[in-house]
């Protein structure tokens, strides 16, 4: 479990990035942080990209329903000048912004705030999805989610797409994504059958129709898909 670092001056700034695929509790961890700051009397200005418009325009929403009042930006260049009275700013879904959002998340930690980013750290055929990997290596502290495994069980590092199509970016919930693990990963795209609503996986005898895994989670851990946390501080 990630532990808020609370021995720095006030003044200092740093970068929290939390990975991982799809389901795996990104956004729920980055409300818990965002919500655990406004309750020690901290400013939180939570963003997101314009293109992730899934459940509300407004509000940043997990897979699990939880909610945040958030505002939506068509750039990362917006970022700066809608935080400049935050102490924390948490931004969502960074994988669906530019390389600028480095140069941004940099300039914002350098001017003492806390940066809080969220996002997938792979793409649909399973290669670093920019601009996470740059992110990962600037921040100070990364924290790594997995999802369960929709045919396995196992612990869920990939994203796997199941619906016809090859655009990169393409926004979707569970309609369009499952959870994978390595052994069940089969890019670029994994077709429903129609008849069963499963997705083709020849060989494979036991599946699990639902990411959300079982209902065994921690109270302190994020619900959504019983993810299994791996922190790694930097």
């Amino acid at each position: 479990m990630f532990h808020e670092p609370g021995s720095l001056p006030e003044q200092s700034g740093w970068i929290e990035v939390i990975c991982g695929g799809m389901f795996s509790g990104k956004t729920e961890e980055l409300i818990r942080r965002a919500r655990r700051a406004q309750i020690a009397g901290q400013k939180v200005v939570v963003v997101k990209p314009a293109v992730d418009n899934r459940y509300s325009n407004e509000k940043v929403v997990s897979h699990n329903n939880t909610t945040l009042p958030g505002l939506t930006v068509e750039t990362a260049g917006q970022i700066s000048r809608l935080t400049s009275d935050a102490r924390v700013v948490c931004i969502d879904e960074a994988q669906f912004f530019d390389n600028s959002l480095v140069d941004v998340a940099n300039n914002l930690a350098n001017n003492g705030k806390r940066v809080i980013i969220a996002g997938l750290d792979m793409d649909y055929t399973g290669k670093p999805f920019e601009p996470m990997p740059y992110l990962l290596a600037i921040a100070e502290y990364v924290t790594k989610l997995h999802a369960i495994c929709a045919e396995s069980g196992l612990t869920a590092n990939y994203s796997q797409r199941i619906v016809e199509d090859e655009s990169r970016v393409l926004v979707g919930d569970q309609n369009v994504y499952e959870p994978r693990a390595r052994h069940c990963f089969r890019p670029p795209v994994d077709v429903r059958q129609k008849n069963t609503g499963r997705a083709q996986s020849p060989g494979k005898g036991n599946h699990h129709n639902s990411p959300q895994g079982n209902d065994t989670t921690p109270d302190d851990v994020p619900a959504e898909a019983g993810e299994n946390r791996n922190s790694i501080h930097q």
